[in-house]
């Protein structure tokens, strides 16, 4: 289930590609999921855990990886429970963050309304307000909402 909080959280972390270049296992790089994410929102290969064949940059090492994948992994892999700041993401990353909260219950931290538009079959549960909403417009309604207060 994806369980989403707007704003400032305690003990959230705020810039995750910095927390994953310190925390990244070698196996994450190289899990299919991760391949997946990586074409998707990079347009990158993964060549093994240490390299990454980039279109634009040749080859480039994990730590040159965007923000978004770096994000998306840890919230695929990490076992802390931390929450991780989802608005260092892309809108291209919204329909992976929802594909891990259907393995396992996922809680974000949005700092903008990230768009869900495209994410079939979506719903979240609101902390701010308690509320469950079942498709991106109820989503956004509330989302504007939360903002407003």
């Amino acid at each position: 289930m994806l369980k989403i909080v707007f704003g400032d959280v305690e003990n959230a972390v705020y810039h995750p590609p910095v927390y994953f270049d310190n925390t990244y296992r070698d196996e994450w790089i190289i899990d299919p999921l991760s391949v997946k994410m990586i074409r998707d929102v990079d347009r990158s290969e993964v060549i093994g855990p240490k390299v990454i064949d980039s279109p634009v940059l040749g080859s480039i090492s994990v730590r040159d990886l965007s923000g978004g994948v770096k994000t998306l992994m840890l919230m695929k892999f990490d076992e802390t429970g931390k929450i991780f700041n989802a608005s260092a993401c892309g809108d291209n990353c919204a329909k992976w963050i929802y594909e891990i909260s259907k393995e396992k219950d996922l809680t974000i931290n949005l700092h903008h309304i990230m768009s869900f538009d495209d994410v079939e079959g979506f719903e979240a549960y609101m902390i701010n307000t308690g509320k469950m909403v079942r498709n991106s417009t109820e989503y956004v309604d509330e989302a504007f909402r939360i903002e407003e207060r």
